[in-house]
């Protein structure tokens, strides 16, 4: 489990090709302590399993099913990656909660300077729409994000400088394409609902909770 709050960014140094799958080495630009095998790291916003590391560079092995949710299956040798260590019951919850399993990928199709941040306008699978809400919270690449606003099949978001300086976002233009992970709580949520006794013909409301007794 994670945060969404990068520590920092690492370089791919390292890819083959085993199979549908994909081993990858990558050496953190930064200090992470405590780091054995067998840990999880989020990496680009996908929980991957330390396989092994050697002189500071990490190794991990990717799927063919995690290859084909997210951006990873076009990683390169010099790509830089967002990196964030699985927490502990005493890290401070600064984002929100993230699993580290990407629900897809989403395209850029806007990127505004304004000065002291950055606006970027998201493209996302329609599926996917209905977990996004107005001032809600989604992993892009694995970076907590408050959305701005959101549309049948978009959202907005604001990159602060201290996000930018972290990370890898500011690298990412328009076309490029970014991980998705929307908020965990609403995906339970709707699951609850589909299988309780409401019709699904009465939708979702206050006053349809109120009168099946959930409220």
């Amino acid at each position: 489990m994670f945060t969404g709050i990068v520590k920092g960014v690492g370089e791919i140094v390292g890819v083959r090709k085993e199979g549908d799958s994909i081993s990858i080495d990558i050496r953190p630009e930064f200090e992470i302590k405590d780091i054995s095998r067998g840990d999880s790291i989020s990496i680009d916003g996908v929980c991957l399993t330390v396989v092994n590391i050697a002189k500071g560079v990490l190794r991990f092995d990717i799927s063919s099913e995690t290859l084909k949710r997210s951006t990873l299956k076009e990683i390169k040798r010099g790509d830089r990656v967002n990196m964030e260590p699985a927490i502990t019951l005493s890290t401070p919850l600064g984002g929100h909660l993230v699993t580290g399993h990407v629900d897809c990928t989403a395209k850029i199709v806007k990127k505004i300077d304004r000065g002291r941040h950055w606006i970027y306008v998201f493209e996302i699978p329609k599926d996917i729409s209905r977990y996004i809400i107005e001032k809600g919270s989604i992993a892009v690449d694995g970076i907590s994000l408050t959305i701005n606003s959101c549309g049948e099949n978009s959202f907005e978001v604001n990159i602060i400088p201290e996000t930018g300086e972290v990370t890898n976002i500011l690298k990412k233009g328009v076309g490029d394409l970014v991980n998705i992970e929307t908020d965990i709580i609403g995906k339970y949520v709707e699951k609850f609902l589909t299988k309780s006794n409401i019709p699904q013909s009465e939708g979702i409301s206050e006053d349809t909770l109120k009168r099946y007794g959930y409220l």
